[in-house]
């Protein structure tokens, strides 16, 4: 399996001025940058910048992220499934999952998460895992943007698209709980036949449950 992390990095211009997407970085270029203390979608800023910084020295981890001079505003991070979760059933080597993406609210609509996405797959190896995002309505920010489940999932699966992500039926429960929740992903170039069908099986773990009692 390709870890080899490339390093990538592109400038934008926003209405707020020039922010820089770089990544993937080590915990130790992570230090040399503040965290936004308004990334605290998943846990307090400090104790979320402490995931990230962990989550970057994963052999598998990745984290890109867009940054005004020395402050981090929003992040993207990658890594293999939670052990716990069933997207690591087979212990599958070339799938890890889009675990958080996250941007302050003064850069919303500046299309810093596209431009997370997309900087993302420059990178090579990339090109030789599937990478999954779980999407669940009720981690959206539907009272702070104001739109209904339906419009975000719209906005979510755009942003999604920039990356190369799109979305794949599966029969996991949670999923399947709301039709606004989605699990998406991109196959990368690299893939074997043989991980593309053992994904197919994750994906409709109920169809195939059977085989593993």
């Amino acid at each position: 399996m390709n870890h080899v992390k490339t390093h990538h990095a592109v400038q934008i211009d926003s209405s707020k001025g020039t922010v820089v997407i770089e990544g993937p970085l080590s915990s130790h270029e992570l230090a040399n940058y503040d965290f936004h203390e308004d990334l605290k979608a998943f846990r307090p800023a400090d104790k979320q910048f402490e995931a990230v910084k962990k989550i970057a020295d994963f052999e598998e981890g990745r984290i890109i992220v867009a940054r005004t001079d020395t402050t981090i505003v929003g992040y993207v991070t990658y890594l293999y499934p939670d052990p716990l979760e069933r997207w690591s059933e087979f212990n599958m080597k070339d799938l890890i999952e889009l675990g958080a993406i996250e941007v302050i609210p003064d850069y919303r609509g500046e299309h810093v998460a596209s431009k997370l996405l997309k900087v993302s797959m420059l990178d090579e190896a990339m090109e030789d895992f599937i990478v999954i995002s779980t999407e669940y309505y009720w981690h959206w920010d539907l009272s702070g943007t104001k739109l209904n489940v339906w419009q975000y999932r719209a906005v979510m699966e755009k942003m999604m698209s920039a990356g190369g992500l799109t979305p794949y039926p599966t029969d996991d429960p949670e999923i399947v709980s709301h039709p606004a929740n989605c699990l998406m992903a991109r196959i990368g170039r690299n893939i074997p036949k043989q991980s593309v069908d053992q994904f197919e099986k994750l994906r409709f773990l109920g169809r195939h449950q059977h085989r593993f009692l």
